[in-house]
């Protein structure tokens, strides 16, 4: 500094001074200078304040000598002192030069900045606020200070400005956010716990409402949750309960909207305290906002769907995650079903604009995590409307929504309790809001037929309520119920054909085929026919499947759907099968369930007299196509009572390639009539005058058999039968039996018998053909 050079009206005594290394020397200028200024308050000579401001700040605070600046930075404290209560007409004059010193490299100096400020602050005040957005910026910066003595002086500097804003009602919040919002980003744990304890206050302040601009720091808040330092994160979590309690207490303020996929994207983390914390706000804002979060559900199945699968470890976070679920599906109701251009014209103003922010809120809420705070909100408390979105419409957009179910339902790796969570999404979907539903049938078809190979058999149910659902809706009624797997309507091995329902009735007409007596019921739509044919596709070409789930899956149809509609139309279909082999296996398959399956009980009651018109008509339909099996169609004969026939079956047998597995079937046969199923063809046993052909059949049965158990159980049965004289009758049936059900007139039994001659011919031609490839074993029997 040149010594030469006019400071006036510092006198060169107080330049010296202020120049000096000591501390001691530099404080005597200073109260020089308190003294000096003083004087021009009294005199009111604001040109010589002035002065004496901009000198200390320019030749001295701004110097690049240390021991200058220092200088300068207590004497402009001196000035401050001096100024008093008038001290805040030149605070931008005493403040600015302090705050660049904040940045020097010397720790000492960036100390004396802190105790000049401070000194500054303490006489001005209140004044100081308009200037609260530079102060606080330089703090956060000396609140990482590597220097303890910095630190522990901007500590006693951020404190006398917390006390400040906290008397004063003059508080600039809308001016302080942006510089908020900027720096809750900091990675630095001493910056970020200078944040959070400026947020603290500021929420504590009657006058300051914070909650207003919560979106614009809430997603810096569950970045500073994750940090590493224990006190930090509990300060978060404190902040972060503080304002939740606050949502609860004032709803009808909160901007939920905006903050959705914010909790979206955390409730999606690896953290588990922030998918915890992000989980429960995001369960409040559910039960408190209602309606107003479904334009979020895309983004919100997102993030809770993979929870549900969660196990022990993070059973908080599952079990939160659950009442999310469960309260954003109670959300969706049948007016979401109805058509936009349905809804009122006079709330048409106020509805969100879902090609706008909320759709571009929803893409970018795809990867979010989880987190969840400790509430006490009741589940059985009312959900609260807001009042500015009481008059608005809210859409529910199903495209986001189904995408979201499609893909997790999709991936192999999600976990069971997953899946069925989002079969019971879609469930609940097809039942309000069936018409939207449906559009996405088609996309949505094939993964809910490949979910029937779930692994668990909760799943599965879940599966078979969603497709039969679909099967049975009204909404899925279409006028054509023709073709719905291709325009190809020839059945090849890996494809089937949709049976035409109710061309014409088989009953007399002999030229007729099972094509022809499909069921068609109010209750049944288009997809029924196209569920059972691809239901009847996957067990063709996933041969395990039938055998370890296949009567599971059909018994549960059963109970979902019509019965007969079930056996009515999969008969129809296998009637035209190519692959004869799986024919013959699915027809034993139906025909075990028909027999045994107490979900049957009805419909084998309803066979087991052929009295209606309907139930002749489903003997004709099941018969064809039992025909692929010779011993099933033997077994339905005798569920129908229709024992002649049976008779005349079982002679055909003798033109039949008896094998092991023919056999086998026989054995199985025999031990059936000992079942409960069978009681009444037992109890028929006793009237032998009235059922010659039932007798008859029976020891044709056994005559089929080889010396085997299945033998001797039958030879012992019909040992039981009372006295031989009485089967004298012959081959032509009494005349007008009393107790033996007639064979129904209205049913040509010589078309069907002609029609299993035809059908068996086939599967001989066939098991030549694969004898002749060398690709089939012979299991004939050598008798």
């Amino acid at each position: 500094m040149n010594p030469e050079k006019d400071f006036a009206p510092l006198t060169p005594n107080i330049v010296r001074a202020l120049n000096d290394k000591l501390y001691e020397k530099r404080k005597v200028a200073a109260l020089e200078i308190e003294k000096l200024v003083r004087e021009f308050v009294a005199q009111n000579n604001t040109v010589q304040i002035k002065h004496v401001i901009q000198t200390l700040s320019q030749e001295f605070a701004l110097s690049q000598h240390p021991h200058s600046r220092k200088g300068g930075l207590i004497g402009l404290a001196a000035c401050s002192i001096a100024l008093g209560k008038d001290s805040g007409l030149y605070l931008k004059e005493l403040i600015e030069p302090v705050l660049t010193c904040f940045n020097d490299a010397d720790s000492r100096l960036r100390y004396y900045a802190c105790e000049a400020l401070y000194n500054i602050v303490k006489v001005a005040r209140g004044a100081v606020l308009p200037h609260f957005n530079v102060l606080f910026d330089g703090l956060s910066k000396l609140a990482a200070d590597p220097d303890p003595n910095v630190k522990s002086g901007s500590e006693l500097l951020d404190r006398l400005l917390k006390d400040i804003v906290t008397e004063s009602n003059k508080f600039d919040l809308v001016g302080f956010i942006p510089l908020l919002r900027e720096r809750i980003y900091s990675n630095n744990q001493y910056a970020r716990q200078f944040i959070i304890s400026w947020i603290l206050v500021l929420e504590s302040v009657p006058d300051i409402n914070l909650l207003d601009y919560l979106p614009e720091i809430l997603d810096g808040l569950f970045q500073i949750l994750g940090d590493n330092g224990k006190e930090i994160r509990k300060m978060c979590e404190v902040v972060l309960g503080e304002f939740l309690k606050e949502i609860k207490k004032n709803p009808s303020s909160v901007k939920f909207a905006e903050m959705a996929n914010i909790l979206v994207i955390h409730c999606q983390t690896t953290d588990d305290l922030i998918q915890l914390t992000a989980m429960c706000w995001m369960r409040e804002f559910i039960q408190l906002a209602g309606r107003v979060m479904l334009p979020y559900s895309s983004g919100i199945l997102t993030a809770v769907l993979p929870c549900l699968a969660y196990d022990d470890r993070k059973k908080s976070i599952k079990e939160v995650a659950n009442v999310c679920n469960q309260s954003l599906m109670k959300l969706v109701t049948p007016e979401d079903d109805e058509p936009d251009e349905l809804k009122p014209t006079a709330q048409r103003p106020a509805e969100p604009n879902p090609d706008d922010t909320l759709a571009k809120q929803e893409g970018t809420a795809g990867g979010g995590p989880d987190g969840s705070c400790d509430s006490s909100f009741s589940s059985g408390s009312g959900v609260f409307t807001p009042a500015s979105t009481e008059r608005a419409p809210v859409t529910l957009h199903l495209d986001g929504i189904v995408q979201v179910l499609n893909c997790h339902l999709s991936d192999v790796a999600i976990g069971m309790m997953t899946r069925i969570a989002v079969l019971k999404w879609l469930y609940h979907l097809y039942i309000k809001t069936p018409r939207k539903m449906f559009r996405h049938t088609d996309s949505l078809f094939p993964i809910l037929l490949q979910t029937l190979s779930d692994e668990s058999d909760e799943v599965i149910l879940k599966d078979l309520e969603v497709l039969a659902e679909i099967a049975s809706s009204p909404a899925g009624q279409t006028d054509d119920p023709g073709p719905l797997d291709g325009p190809d309507l020839r059945v090849s091995h890996s494809e089937l054909q949709v049976p035409t329902p109710g061309r014409a009735n088989l009953l007399n007409t002999p030229g007729t085929k099972g094509l022809e007596c499909s069921p068609s019921t109010p209750t049944m739509n288009s997809y029924f026919y196209k569920f059972m044919i691809n239901l009847l596709k996957r067990f063709s070409s996933e041969r395990k499947l039938l055998e370890a789930r296949g009567a599971f899956i059909i018994r549960q149809l059963c109970l979902l759907l019509n019965a007969e509609n079930i056996f009515h139309s999969m008969a129809d279909i296998l009637l035209q099968e190519e692959d004869l082999k799986f024919a013959s296996t699915m027809v034993h398959t139906l025909n075990t369930i028909l027999l045994t399956s107490t979900e049957l009980f009805q419909l084998r009651n309803q066979l087991k007299d052929l009295k209606t018109l309907e139930s002749q008509n489903l003997f004709c339909c099941l018969y064809r196509s039992w025909c692929h099996n010779p011993v099933t169609t033997v077994s339905l004969c005798f569920l129908t009572q229709n024992y002649r026939h049976a008779y005349d079956l079982i002679q055909k047998f003798g033109d039949l390639e008896v094998t092991v597995d023919f056999l086998t079937e026989v054995d199985k046969l025999v031990q059936l009539i000992e079942c409960p199923i069978f009681t009444y063809l037992r109890l028929q046993l006793l009237d032998v005058r009235n059922n010659p052909y039932l007798i008859k059949a029976l020891y044709g049965l056994l005559m089929l058999l080889p010396q085997c158990s299945a033998f001797q159980l039958l030879s012992h049965r019909l040992q039981c039968v009372p006295k031989p004289e009485l089967l004298q009758a012959g081959d032509s049936p009494p005349a007008a039996p009393k107790s033996q059900k007639a064979d129904s007139p209205s049913i040509d039994y010589a078309e069907l018998l002609q029609h299993f001659e035809q059908v068996q011919k086939k599967h001989l031609e066939v098991r030549h053909q694969r004898s002749g490839r060398g690709d089939h074993l012979d299991r004939r029997v050598v008798l």
